[in-house]
């Protein structure tokens, strides 16, 4: 049986609780139909064909990062997935599985009407590759492409909203869809905070690794009491845009106990991320995020009055009035 994160507050459907543990996909952040290219259910079709064309023209917006215009589709579209990278980047391969990072722009081939892009949001899409979390199209045509890559596809009803369509986008069940996708970045199990090292000279608190290459960070607890406020400290500083209150956040992280210095949680054990909004964690990690900055690493230690206090989840190892340590790697924010 695989365990569930503990670090979540409350208990909304398809997500891990801190309440216990049990068989679950990684989370996934949930984002509305008009605002991505999720999945409505997962597919049972057949993998397509990958083909060079027919793809419309890319008519303004040329330049990988730009808001691209896109010309009507002309003539029937395939059957099948059209791919073509129309930009070649340099950077990591995505896998399935993996997660995006992405600028995007979806319209209707016999129209071109576009039916929803990142760009006007100034936001670009976190979301996972997996069966389930988005239409299939954009788990065959991205897949094994490069960071750093502009990928133009279409997709057909079958690897799209199927013959339901989506009426909340204006998308028939008749529609082939065109994308134009700038990857940003690509993250997995491997990933890790990429920022600057920061002097960690409080002897009373934990030491936490530095490394990058994506294995877990070692965690010190001095044998000393723990503090009695809450702790937020730099390991690693990035320089992306600071976490919101309210945000969604990638992370990788793990949780040992003050007092024995005992590993109860880990996405580095589970060789999976974890997905969440502030909004849905214990208090110790939405005040300790909040305002943290992208790419980076953080020391938390939460006193009980911010995590569980006198009732932990049953069966996590945690007791009661335990004092926390996590070093979180702030990967994206969704």
């Amino acid at each position: 049986m695989r365990r569930r994160s503990l670090i979540l507050a409350a208990v909304p459907a398809g997500l891990v609780t801190i309440a216990g543990c049990g068989d679950d996909k990684s989370d996934k952040s949930k984002t509305s139909v008009s605002e991505s290219p999720s999945a409505q259910a997962p597919s049972s079709a057949p993998p397509p064909k990958i083909v060079d064309g027919p793809l419309p023209a890319i008519t303004a917006g040329t330049k990988f990062g730009e808001k691209p215009t896109v010309a009507k589709g002309t003539g029937e579209p395939s059957d099948q997935l059209a791919v073509k990278t129309v930009i070649a980047g340099g950077g990591q391969t995505v896998a399935e599985n993996d997660y995006i990072q992405a600028n995007y722009l979806g319209q209707i081939w016999d129209t071109a009407k576009v039916f929803d892009n990142s760009w006007d949001r100034k936001t670009p899409l976190v979301i996972q590759l997996a069966q389930g979390s988005i239409i299939d199209g954009w788990r065959y045509a991205l897949t094994g492409k490069k960071a750093g890559s502009r990928v133009e596809f279409s997709v057909p009803p079958t690897w799209g909203y199927g013959k339901g369509g989506n009426t909340q986008a204006g998308i028939k069940g008749t529609d082939t869809l065109v994308f134009v996708v700038d990857l940003q970045e690509t993250f997995n199990a491997k990933s890790s905070a990429k920022g600057k090292a920061v002097a960690q000279d409080d002897a009373k608190l934990p030491k936490v690794g530095t490394n990058t290459d994506g294995s877990a960070p070692s965690i010190e607890v001095p044998k000393v009491d723990p503090p009695k406020d809450l702790v937020a400290n730099y390991v690693l500083e990035g320089d992306g845009a600071a976490v919101g209150a309210q945000d969604s956040v990638l992370v990788q992280y793990k949780g040992v106990l003050w007092d024995n210095g005992k590993e109860f949680d880990s996405t580095y054990g589970r060789k999976s991320l974890t997905s969440f909004g502030l909004s849905q964690v214990v208090k110790g990690w939405a005040q300790g995020l909040t305002g943290k900055k992208v790419g980076s690493r953080v020391l938390i230690v939460v006193p009980p009055s911010l995590g569980y206090g006198d009732n932990p989840p049953q069966g996590s190892g945690i007791g009661k009035d335990s004092t926390m340590v996590f070093t979180v790697d702030i990967l994206a924010k969704m």
